[in-house]
């Protein structure tokens, strides 16, 4: 029987500052922990001032958590404790585990057009939180898009998705990331996995996601979807354009200090003197 998601709850991403200097928005963080459960974070960063964002995000640890950094467009330079270097442009994804500890830095490149993406910290569960580090990045022309009714198209970065299943394998925790575009005045309904906590992020247009109110979510505006296996969203008069994503619970304590995120306050208090006293890293 199928099972429609309402709308539960709708936050508005709110300016903030973070790294050296980045302007950006916070959709939800530390002060809605445990409500996207096991998501934890997800800032929107856009731009076309490079002063915005020029000063980047130099070196920082991360524990307990994977980061999932999604360009739209523009060009992010990175590095990290295991080697890893490179640079992610326009439609590359950085899914990076920090498992026991990493440091990394993302540095944006100044280039036309601005800079656009997304940050997503996905939390780790307590058996996986001390996994040896990994990192992968994943080249736009690997992430395949599959055709839905009404013409509306969705990007499959993770989880499998109407037969396509994303390229990025071995997760940790079950988790589906769509980027889903839909002309004007369409209709489709969509499946998610029961049980699996769900929200969609609106990065352009509006659309209704609530087969129980007329109100269109607007941009920079986030909704977490009620329990069930099924949503139905309408756009407006503008085309629309949304990340969906959902993931498994873990349903575990949440002891969360800046960068890392650990189960327990002994266990952040840990993490940060290793950080100080330099025993941070650990070798496999």
């Amino acid at each position: 029987m199928t099972t429609f998601r309402n709308v539960q709850n709708m936050i508005t991403a709110k300016a903030t500052i973070e790294g050296a200097g980045v302007h950006l928005k916070r959709v939800f963080g530390y002060h809605q922990r445990g409500l996207f459960d096991p998501f934890l974070l997800l800032d929107d960063f856009h731009s076309d001032n490079p002063d915005d964002y020029r000063a980047g995000f130099p070196w920082h640890p991360h524990r307990g958590i994977e980061t999932v950094t999604y360009i739209l467009h523009g060009s992010v330079e990175h590095g990290d404790s295991l080697g890893n270097r490179g640079v992610i442009n326009s439609g590359d994804v950085q899914w990076m585990t920090a498992g026991n500890g990493i440091i990394h830095q993302e540095m944006p490149q100044i280039i036309n057009h601005g800079l656009a993406g997304f940050q997503l910290w996905i939390n780790l569960p307590s058996a996986d939180k001390l996994m040896n580090p990994r990192y992968r990045e994943i080249k736009a022309a690997e992430i395949p898009q599959t055709k839905l009714q009404n013409g509306v198209l969705a990007r499959v970065i993770a989880g499998e998705f109407n037969g396509i299943r994303g390229p990025v394998k071995n997760l940790v925790v079950h988790v589906q990331y769509l980027d889903i575009q839909m002309s004007a005045d369409r209709e489709v309904t969509l499946s998610l996995p029961a049980g699996d906590t769900a929200f969609a992020y609106i990065i352009e247009g509006s659309g209704r996601f609530d087969a129980n109110t007329e109100t269109p979510v607007m941009a920079e505006n986030a909704v977490l979807f009620s329990e069930g296996d099924q949503i139905k969203v309408r756009s407006t008069e503008n085309p629309l354009r949304f990340l969906l994503v959902s993931g498994t619970p873990l349903e575990e304590p949440i002891a969360w200090g800046g960068p890392i995120v650990m189960n327990t306050q002994d266990e952040l208090q840990t993490a940060l003197r290793e950080y100080q006293n330099g025993t941070f890293i650990k070798q496999p």
